[in-house]
């Protein structure tokens, strides 16, 4: 009897307690030492070494209270802690987020177990910056070299790799396209700075976890989430930005409106841009000065002197971003993000080309791109579970069209070309987490489709008569390219010191392109191509900490990229006298990476880190002369032209040191730099090595951060190298009208630096204004590669209003 009294007082007992688990909302992992309390702090808890309390002392219908050092303040009733399974969600404090990075694997982990290198810029940061454009803002990260062809552009180059060798992603969901080509490309801008919540940089290869072009790097850019209230009664909440600048008299609104509820939340935002013509700086070289343009008066095209030099005159463009979100979570399970998002630019000058003379004379009279347009539908779906396989999955499910078009007509001709492009994008994805028994090891693992199909068309008009013939499109039209992939990694805990990340993937693609319409301008050897390739990457990395101070991260990584619809079957003008013609005879390239990053931390008061890599790149996709039949010169829009392909023809080896530094100098004043050094060579046909294209001089920046009550001053330098002639990669001697110009007639990229001050004041809740004071000494400069000069000094004012 005794007995049976016993064993009914425990089950009493374990039906009425109430132990709760407090989960980091983005790792996933328990928080240590949470403090729990009511009201009047008569009764408290603390959260174990596994995140749990027991809190069965607590009434039901009383408030708790939750306070961690890293973490934000939450407070929930004991009804509201059963509705969520017992769970609770922790959101970690703004200044802690960089010690978070979803890169590395689409799920949260601590950036401290993570033996890649990744930068990472918060909504703070970027609303410091106040970018422009993403590619502006990708900039201010001082780990990514930015090239322009025109104002309406931005190229980022990572550790000397650039545009297909690089990999943009929104939201875990692929950027690039079967389209993204070797030279620069612009894509980057159709994406709103004011959307992003976050954005993280992964240095180095990432094609364990996400496929082809993750050569070089992933720019990941995470959009904001609509909030959900914890009532039932509606909550509105939303920003109204106003912006204008000097430089290029920037008109700039925005607005964001979110409407939530309990398990209903929308989000809606807008963005307007309007840019005239880009000023440039005062002092620097004359080669850059806008000193004549062309105009078409009475239709006859003549150079006309440009009254203002430093205006950069056919640089002006505007754009247009939307996007409309909604967020439903039913229960503590399942959370469905559904995102519609639309950009749209007006016409823009592809400037560069507009400079370029042959015997004095302008060669084009029109060179402009057609409105780039970019749809994106995406719904996510998160499943939170405990389940024998997987701890959390999130489903993908993507839908993107992207346009683009081309427009040139060359001076005093009467033929103007236009090449229209669309690509159709489909994706499927099922990400996977599952923690291990052990430790704190987990698994990542997941399944991913692509299918991009091309349409492409050409035509020509005669501006005298208005007659209009189809001409040869740049991309074989209903071209496909597939991809299907498998990939795991794992993150092993050693011990408390020590950890390792590793992983595969396999990755399958598929490409299949009919020239059948083109070989009625060309006569092509072949009618179609079909690739049909197999690609295994894998990666192996470790993190030790030294001791408190020191921390020390290896890692070797192999990537690769595929070729796409651009490498196979492009045909376009890439240079004065050339054109590229489709090679169906390709393979993929890939790299191999080695890195050892060493990092001091004194009592985080100063942190400093170094980071250096080597990567191989084998079987390198590159243009070279090339033969139809032993025909090495064809006609193309009138033109006697050299004939080029994509080949693998090439190795290249790249290698370079990242210096970071980041220093509390006073409770309120801080300073930051980075420091990126690049060299790098390719091998040509006759075995020698020459300069790598796309890496830049040595660049960085540092920031001097003033904080303090309502006011943030920044004060920042940003700089770069030079690089004399024979420092220049071949295609880029022969393109002097980019570069200033050395005593004997050569081209070079001159070193410069840009002076700058941002303030940002928050007068209330609602208010707050930013003054930016860009390139102080007005020095007129281009990054590395770049077709047009960057800003002159530059007044930017902003008032944002919060409700």
């Amino acid at each position: 009897m005794r007995i049976l009294l016993s064993l009914f007082l425990l089950l009493s007992f374990t039906s009425y307690s109430q132990v709760i688990t407090i989960l980091d909302v983005d790792t996933r992992e328990p928080i240590i030492g949470v403090a729990i309390f009511n009201n009047d702090k008569s009764k408290s808890a603390l959260t174990d070494f596994d995140g749990k309390a027991d809190v069965t002392a607590f009434a039901k219908a009383e408030t708790l209270y939750f306070q961690e050092v890293a973490h934000k303040d939450a407070q929930y009733t004991k009804a509201q802690i059963a509705a969520f399974s017992n769970r609770i969600f922790l959101k970690q404090k703004d200044n802690q987020l960089t010690e978070i990075v979803l890169s590395a694997s689409k799920f949260a982990q601590s950036r401290k177990n993570v033996p890649q290198k990744i930068v990472g810029l918060t909504s703070k940061d970027i609303i410091r910056a106040n970018p422009q454009t993403a590619a502006d803002l990708l900039e201010t990260s001082g780990s990514v070299f930015v090239q322009k062809s025109q104002q309406g552009g931005g190229s980022p180059l990572i550790r000397g790799f650039s545009t297909n060798r690089l990999l943009i992603t929104l939201d875990g969901v692929r950027f690039n396209t079967a389209i993204f080509r070797g030279g620069n490309v612009q894509n980057v801008i159709s994406i709103d700075p004011f959307i992003i919540n976050r954005t993280e940089v992964l240095l180095g290869p990432g094609s364990v976890i996400y496929g082809s072009d993750a050569v070089g790097g992933v720019m990941n850019f995470y959009t904001k989430q609509p909030k959900l209230s914890f009532s039932d009664s509606l909550t509105v909440t939303g920003t109204v930005v106003a912006r204008v600048n000097t430089a290029n008299n920037e008109k700039t609104g925005h607005f964001d409106i979110t409407l939530g509820k309990r398990q209903w939340s929308f989000l809606t935002s807008a963005s307007y841009s309007d840019y005239d013509n880009l000023r440039q700086g005062e002092h620097g070289p004359d080669d850059y000065l806008r000193s004549e343009y062309v105009q078409t008066i009475d239709g006859v095209d003549v150079a006309v002197t440009n009254d203002d030099p430093l205006v950069q005159v056919g640089s002006a463009f505007n754009s247009l971003n939307l996007m409309q979100k909604v967020r439903y979570t039913p229960n503590e399970k399942w959370d469905f993000n559904l995102g519609v998002i639309y950009a749209a630019t007006s016409d823009y000058d592809r400037y560069d080309r507009l400079t370029r003379k042959r015997d004095g004379e302008f060669r084009s009279a029109e060179w402009f791109y057609g409105p780039q347009k970019w749809f994106m539908t995406n719904l996510q779906v998160n499943k939170e579970g405990n389940g024998q396989y997987y701890d959390r999955v999130i489903g993908t499910f993507t839908y993107q069209n992207s346009k683009e078009s081309r427009n040139d007509r060359d001076f005093n001709a009467t033929d103007f070309f236009e090449t229209d492009e669309s690509v159709d994008a489909i994706s499927v994805g099922l990400d996977f987490v599952k923690k291990l028994e052990t430790k704190r090891n987990k698994i990542f693992y997941g399944l991913e489709y692509i299918h991009n199909k091309v349409h492409s068309d050409g035509q020509v008009t005669d501006i005298t008569t208005g007659d209009i013939a189809n001409t040869a499109s740049r991309y074989p039209d209903g071209s496909t390219w597939q991809s299907l992939a498998a990939y795991a990694s794992a993150q092993i805990e050693l011990s408390d010191k020590t950890h390792i990340q590793t992983g595969l993937r396999y990755n399958h693609i598929l490409l299949a392109a009919d020239f059948s319409d083109n070989n009625e301008f060309f006569a092509f050897p072949f009618q179609n191509a079909d690739l049909s390739t197999g690609n295994l990457t894998g990666s192996f990395g470790v993190t030790h900490e030294v001791s408190k101070k020191v921390s020390v991260k290896a890692n070797v990584g192999t990537a690769f990229r595929a070729p796409n619809i651009d490498d196979v079957g492009k045909i376009f003008d890439s240079e004065p006298g050339s054109v590229v013609v489709p090679n169906p005879d390709l393979k993929s390239e890939y790299a191999y990476n080695g890195e050892l990053g060493v990092s001091l931390n004194f009592s985080n008061v100063l942190q400093f880190d170094v980071n250096g890599y080597y990567t191989l790149l084998e079987n390198a996709l590159v243009r070279r002369d090339f033969n139809l039949n032993g025909v090495t010169e064809i006609e193309y829009q009138g033109e006697t032209s050299n004939v080029q392909a994509i080949q693998n023809a090439s190795k290249a080896e790249v290698y370079g040191v990242e210096i970071g530094a980041n220093a509390n100098l006073t409770k309120h004043l801080k300073f930051t730099s980075q420091f990126n050094y690049t060299s790098g060579v390719e091998q040509e046909e006759d075995g020698s090595y020459v300069p790598f294209r796309h890496v830049a001089p040595l660049f960085g920046n540092g920031h001097l951060i003033w904080a303090k009550d309502k006011w943030t001053l920044d004060a920042s330098v940003a700089y770069s190298g030079k690089f004399d002639f024979d420092e220049l990669a071949p295609s880029q001697q022969s393109n002097s009208h980019l570069y200033a110009l050395d005593g004997d007639g050569n081209p070079f990229s001159p070193s410069w630096y840009d002076l700058s001050i941002a303030s940002r004041y928050v007068l209330s809740d609602s208010w707050s204004f930013t003054a930016n004071l860009e390139n102080i000494t007005d020095q007129r400069y281009r990054t590395y590669s770049s077709g047009i000069a960057a800003a002159g000094r530059n007044l930017i004012l902003a008032a944002t209003y919060n409700f």
